[in-house]
């Protein structure tokens, strides 16, 4: 074994490792090298393994050259400098160790590599043991061939699993490659069975193959008579060598098994740090006992499988803390805006599959801006950001900004001010982190929008045919070092957005590639967006789910801006009317808009019904929400046609039925909406909600 580093380097805060006392029991013992200082550290076990005494050691790897003969040495650190050259997250291995006598004894390792988030090697943590014996009982038989097949047997199983689990992110996939055919296969197992320890009980997660489920064990108690359950209360490993045994150690749960013809079963615990988290029971039907190698290959391989289910644990849990932390500083919600139809869409980075590292600094916000009218459009700020850096300290930056921002929009401060006065804060604000922004303000009852751009990709602009092109704005410095160096010029570009036309804003996570360059990626971003659907939500969508197959090592905002165009009387068309509340006049323009579609459309005969439902939907979103509603009419089908109304609102909250009581004037609205129309229902959108109602076209 060779040094790999030097003693002067810091060791990590849980250096050295701890073995699990289930490894003990089984006479393994344990080692962590430390891979910048060179430090090996082992276990009492692991001494008695190489004879070698704890004053004779001192934590280095060389030490232990005695103890290899040297063939045996440059084969295993071969092994081990190919395990980190390739990536590999373990290795395994036969060798011979030459004891104090001067005999030689067989010995194996496993070892499990360690990286960072770059991929780099920091830590190899492992276990021995003394191989002796289980490979003495072939070779007293006089079996060369059965005993060089056994030992390679015996890698390969443990190699097999643990390299099938290495790619297992989240339990579910731990869980899937348990139960693939192959991984029964390679376990030489029939059927599986598999719980995690929650709250002081067993909730099954895994059985395998289908129809071996036992009823009233999907969530059992420690102190149950299942062999499960007895695992975890003793944290040892059950063996059931024949069906006697098991019909005479578990009479609850034999009966329930007999049909799968069991011959043998193997319980396993899931220890790790010393704390079961879980059990595994392995059940065959075409052995009778187990073999001393057996048993320690089984060990082993249930000490890995709970290493992988840790891993797997801690990666959900640090991905559910990144992604609640990353909603809760983006908004909650995206104002309906009179005149436009938004989309936004997030999409976590995830970097070498490194735990707590699903989060960025990119944001998208929608500032609803004085002036404007509801009838012609409403003024809005869309602002999209990229803070430097992907953990929490970017998000909680990300935070900050993005409020401050949003206060300073508000107020009604012109564009660059706007920028400007963001930049100062960042400045001031204690960090050491820059952040891109694209700030634009639309104007969507003219149609014109004032940008302003601090180190961001430029935005761009889709025609109603499907044309897509970039729009340069001149920029400024990202905000903070714009304070920094005292250049808070941040130039106003405008445009003109006519009614049909999509602004897009996006961060350079969804256009920057691996080896590609920014402006080729921009191409190709454009490209997609040309050929993208037409609807403002399914185009979004249609990027996202790009970026998500890209896999890429950054965070993605994005928000799509759509100016409406004039809503005509059409047959077979789309009209949309905007309900301020507290507005009569835009809630009698609905009705009227209601009530001319459905008579231009043909539909006579149910006119007052769909009038009556229709506004229902609207005083019900006018009343029991903050925010005004949109209301959408559209004809869906071509030869069973219906009439769809939807009204859609910015809150959360789903309608609900109430009693009205006999003197009541209100409650009966949505009894009223079941009983006159056809079908009805409500639809998440964005931050908020859609109720709608179809009736069925008369004569297709």
């Amino acid at each position: 074994m060779a040094d790999r580093g030097a003693s002067a380097l810091s060791l990590p805060d849980d250096w050295p490792a701890h073995p699990d006392p289930i490894l003990a029991l089984n006479r393994m013992g344990s080692f962590d090298w430390d891979l910048d200082t060179g430090l090996y550290h082992m276990d009492a076990r692991a001494h008695e393994i190489f004879d070698v005494l704890p004053e004779e050691y001192d934590g280095r790897p060389e030490s232990l050259a005695p103890r290899f003969p040297e063939a045996e040495a440059v084969r295993l650190d071969t092994l081990v400098a190919q395990a980190i050259k390739d990536g590999s997250e373990n290795y395994g291995a036969y060798f011979r160790i030459r004891r104090r006598d001067g005999s030689l004894c067989w010995t194996h390792t496993q070892g499990y590599i360690r990286r960072d988030e770059t991929g780099r090697p920091r830590r190899i943590i492992g276990i021995v043991r003394d191989a002796a014996e289980e490979l003495r009982d072939l070779a007293d038989r006089g079996d060369e061939a059965a005993l060089d097949d056994a030992r390679r047997e015996q890698t390969n199983v443990v190699q097999l699993t643990t390299a099938a689990l290495a790619h297992a992110r989240t339990v579910r996939d731990v869980i899937d490659v348990l139960k693939d055919i192959h991984g029964l296969t390679h376990l030489g197992a029939t059927s599986l069975v598999m719980g995690l320890v929650e709250a002081g009980r067993i909730r099954l997660v895994a059985e395998g193959p289908a129809g071996s489920f036992v009823p009233g064990t999907l969530v059992t108690r420690i102190d149950e008579p299942y062999p499960m359950s007895e695992v975890v209360r003793t944290l040892s490993p059950r063996f059931i060598e024949s069906p006697e045994e098991f019909a005479a150690g578990y009479p609850v749960l034999w009966p329930y098994i007999t049909d799968l013809n069991i011959t043998s079963a193997a319980y396993l615990p899931l220890i790790v740090q010393a704390r079961p988290i879980g059990a595994m029971g392995l059940l065959y039907s075409d052995r009778h006992g187990f073999t001393p190698e057996e048993r320690n290959i089984l060990v082993a391989l249930g000490s890995s499988i709970a290493q992988s289910l840790q891993r797997a644990m801690f990666y959900e849990q640090e991905k559910d803390i990144a992604q609640g932390l990353q909603q809760a500083m983006l908004p909650r919600t995206i104002p309906s805006v009179p005149g436009a139809d938004i989309a936004v869409r997030y999409r976590a980075a995830t970097i070498g599959g490194s735990l707590g590292r699903d989060i960025g600094g990119d944001w998208y916000d929608l500032i609803p801006l004085p002036g404007g009218t509801p009838s012609g459009g409403g003024r809005v700020g869309a602002v999209i950001g990229d803070v430097q850096g992907h953990d929490t300290h970017a998000a909680a930056v990300m935070g900050q900004l993005r409020i401050v921002l949003r206060a300073y929009a508000a107020e009604g401060h012109p564009p660059s001010t706007v920028m400007a006065r963001a930049s100062v804060f960042l400045h001031e604000l204690d960090t050491d982190r820059f952040a891109t922004c694209l700030y634009a303000q639309a104007d969507l009852s003219t149609g014109v929008v004032q940008v302003v751009r601090a180190g961001h990709i430029d935005p761009l602009v889709r025609a109603p045919d499907g044309t897509c092109r970039r729009i340069p704005v001149t920029g400024g410095l990202p905000l903070g070092l714009s304070a920094e160096f005292g250049t808070l010029d941040y130039p106003v570009t405008t445009l003109e957005l006519d009614p049909g036309h999509t602004l897009l804003l996006c961060t350079d996570g969804l256009v920057e590639q691996p080896g590609a360059d920014l402006d080729d990626g921009m191409k190709t971003l454009t490209s997609l967006i040309a050929h993208g659907p037409d609807d403002v939500r399914g185009l979004a969508d249609r990027l996202i789910d790009i970026a998500e197959e890209r896999a890429g090592d950054d965070d993605v905002a994005l928000l799509l801006l759509r100016r409406r165009g004039p809503d005509t009387l059409r047959p077979g068309g789309r009209l949309q009317q905007h309900v301020a509340p507290g507005d009569p006049e835009a809630l009698t323009g609905a009705r009227h808009m209601i009530r001319a579609a459905v008579r231009t459309w043909g539909l006579w005969d149910r006119a007052d019904e769909i009038e009556l439902a229709a506004d229902e939907l609207i005083t019900n979103a006018l009343m029991h929400t903050e925010g005004a509603a949109i209301v959408t009419l559209r004809v869906l089908g071509d030869t069973d046609r219906r009439l769809r109304v939807e009204v859609e609102d910015s809150s959360s909250a789903l309608p609900r039925r109430r009693e009205a009581g006999e003197s009541g004037v209100s409650g009966r609205g949505l009894l009223l909406v079941e009983l006159l129309t056809d079908e009805w229902g409500v639809e998440a959108r964005g931050g908020g909600k859609c109720v709608w109602s179809e009736f069925r076209v008369p004569g297709g």
